[in-house]
């Protein structure tokens, strides 16, 4: 974890909760020329009983000379008051933050807890939390803090899935977790230039000619198609695509494995086809497209629990958030607000995980 990434923790944990939290929280302080006890001392008192039962968690981790709640009267006395925080305090501190921070980023957010911790105190003394965009900030830092808690208990919540959600759900879409490996050519829906000196074309021209290329190219598909069928090697037809094409380039391995799910919409029906059998051509934005399937086969449940666990994670928490922002699905004055951004999806959440596969594409390799 690099020091900005750490900074950008702190900052985030310093900005929407430690100004709010109660001081025995962060850091027991009381200066040292008062006869007050200071946590360092009482820790000093319980060691000997307490560390062997919490596991020093009272020991004294870091000491700040000069940072106390009160500065004494006398300037030159500053030096002898101190903030004393224990490892128990830290490690609160460190599971608001980032629970389980890896050991050797301790140090340096150790390192920028107190510079923040001594920034704020002076901040304080400089009046700064009476200022005019204090209190509203303080009314921001409630609010981030709150739907914070709500994202995290809800996303909690939605990894609580049982054996039995995770069967119910394979058995309810056994589809979704049909594979097959299938040849397929790809025939792209323009023909190449012949060459970078052709004569060119007027305003009206590139259109028609990309319409005859179209029709072109597709009747050459309908004709690899019945050579599928008759029995040609998915190899050979690919690379006579190509040529055909005028594509240089070395032709895509015809071999693949797809899922049901990873093929387009309207390629889908081509996982409804027995081995040996050949596809329609399919149409896509690039090109034209045939599949002949070679084996087909369900994924074990065993295999997919974890992309079903994932599903129903993702439902389910996208379910959560939608009961709770469809109520209230605001309006705005366009009048005043730029206009809206294209729509991200309404509560962020990740989208399931992607199967493990080849991805398909219509593409040439």
């Amino acid at each position: 974890m690099t020091r900005n990434e750490l900074g950008l923790i702190l900052f985030a944990f310093l900005y929407c909760g430690l100004t709010i939290a109660p001081k025995p929280a962060v850091a027991a302080q009381q200066p040292d020329h008062q006869n007050t006890a200071t946590p360092e001392k009482t820790a000093r008192g319980q060691n000997q009983t307490s560390e062997s039962s919490n596991d020093g968690k009272d020991k004294p981790l870091i000491t700040i000379p000069g940072l106390c709640d009160k500065l004494p009267a006398e300037k030159g006395a500053a030096s002898n008051c101190k903030t004393v925080i224990t490892r128990a305090q830290f490690e609160k501190v460190l599971d608001a933050v980032e629970p389980g921070m890896a050991l050797k980023a301790r140090r340096e957010f150790a390192q920028l807890y107190v510079e923040a911790l001594v920034m704020s105190k002076k901040a304080e003394q400089m009046g700064l939390d009476k200022g005019p965009s204090y209190a509203e900030q303080m009314k921001l830092a409630r609010i981030q803090i709150l739907s914070r808690q709500l994202k995290k208990m809800l996303e909690e919540k939605s990894t609580q899935i049982s054996d039995e959600d995770i069967e119910e759900y394979y058995r309810s879409n056994i589809a979704r977790f049909e594979k097959a490996e299938m040849d397929r050519i790809y025939v792209p829906k323009a023909k190449q230039p012949q060459s970078a000196s052709d004569k060119p074309l007027s305003n009206a021209d590139p259109q028609k000619r990309s319409s005859e290329s179209e029709q072109t190219m597709k009747e050459e598909a309908d004709s690899l198609r019945a050579r599928a069928v008759d029995g040609e090697d998915f190899a050979k037809l690919q690379a006579d695509a190509y040529n055909f094409a005028g594509i240089k380039s070395v032709a895509p391995n015809t071999s693949i494995k797809v899922r049901r799910i990873s093929l387009p919409p309207t390629q889908v029906a081509a996982m409804d086809l027995k081995p040996g059998e050949v596809s329609p051509v399919f149409a896509d934005p690039n090109g034209f497209v045939i599949y002949r399937v070679k084996t087909k086969d369900t994924i074990p449940l065993d295999q997919a629990r974890g992309e079903i666990k994932e599903t129903l994670r993702s439902q389910r928490m996208r379910d959560e958030m939608d009961d709770i922002l469809d109520p209230a699905t605001p309006t705005f004055d366009e009048s005043y607000f730029a206009p809206a951004r294209p729509p991200q999806g309404k509560t962020g959440t990740a989208e399931p995980a992607k199967p493990a596969e080849e991805p398909h594409t219509n593409k040439p390799d």
